[in-house]
């Protein structure tokens, strides 16, 4: 009976010693070692801060809120993040921030482009967009036509210029090739308008009112930030646009992105979120 029992004991021993082997596995697996490519630790996220619904940073309340931070957090809660580190990330800035590393990835209502792709990946598109013209109503400016001879304003870094100036040339407005430029290309006289790039969509709304430039061109989904009841869209969109999740061109955070992404598309994830900030 004594043989027995300690037989039993130590039996009840090596399943404990076995369970709490299996159990310090798992847990090694989702330690942190600061690797953001691994799956674990925090994964600094590149995103906008002036663009509502979509990246906006309340500075009173010390928090960004909008659908690309929804989607960061979802994204990285799937991929065994502990947390989230978000970086504000502008049009002129957020290309060296993703390749100089300060971010691991860029949500910030960036499309996929042929030009991009050469230096990052992208993850499936979660949301389609259309880039368009705002305008004041005083200007009394109602269809492109009115625009000939007109300054169209663009953020630099930010595929509308050369989406404008293909699309104007598609549809006559234009011939599309440069008279005069400057050495960045960010002030270009054609035919029959000028081309202004600024450095930021506050500086276009700017403008736009000061009346420095007659037209600001510019993602839909930004346009709502700067829209107030003296300005209008004008019934012109000038291309269809995707926005994916960049990463570093063949990182090992790239796949696991991707795969996420998809995802949350295939379960109706992002569907409902865009359905909650709309």
């Amino acid at each position: 009976m004594v043989r027995t029992r300690r037989w039993r004991a130590a039996l009840v021993a090596c399943v404990v010693l076995l369970f709490c082997l299996a159990l310090a596995g798992l847990v090694g697996c989702g330690a942190d070692d600061g690797s953001a490519s691994s799956g674990t630790g925090t994964l600094r996220v590149g995103v906008r801060a002036n663009v509502s619904g979509f990246g906006y940073y309340n500075e009173e309340a010390g928090k960004y809120s909008g659908l690309e931070i929804d989607i960061a957090d979802e994204m990285a809660s799937r991929m065994g993040y502990a947390d989230v580190e978000f970086i504000t990330a502008t049009p002129e800035t957020r290309k060296e921030q993703l390749l100089n590393g300060e971010v691991d990835c860029i949500i910030a209502c960036y499309s996929i482009a042929d030009t991009r792709l050469e230096n990052f990946d992208f993850s499936p598109a979660y949301y389609e967009d259309v880039s368009v013209i705002m305008v004041e109503d005083s200007s009394l400016f109602d269809d492109i036509e009115d625009l000939k001879g007109g300054t169209f304003g663009t953020v630099a870094g930010s595929n509308a210029a050369a989406q404008l100036t293909e699309r104007l040339a598609e549809i006559g407005f234009t011939s599309g090739e440069p008279i005069k430029a400057n050495e960045d290309n960010s002030d270009v006289l054609f035919d029959n308008f000028h081309l202004v790039q600024l450095t930021s969509y506050q500086d276009l709304s700017d403008a736009l009112e000061e009346g420095t430039i007659d037209a600001a061109c510019m993602d839909g989904a930004i346009s709502y930030t700067f829209m107030n009841d003296e300005r209008h869209l004008l019934d012109f969109q000038i291309a269809t646009q995707e926005y994916g999740v960049a990463t570093q061109k063949d990182s090992a955070l790239s796949e696991p992105v991707s795969e996420t992404i998809q995802g949350m598309l295939d379960d109706g994830t992002i569907a409902w979120l865009i359905d909650k900030w709309d």
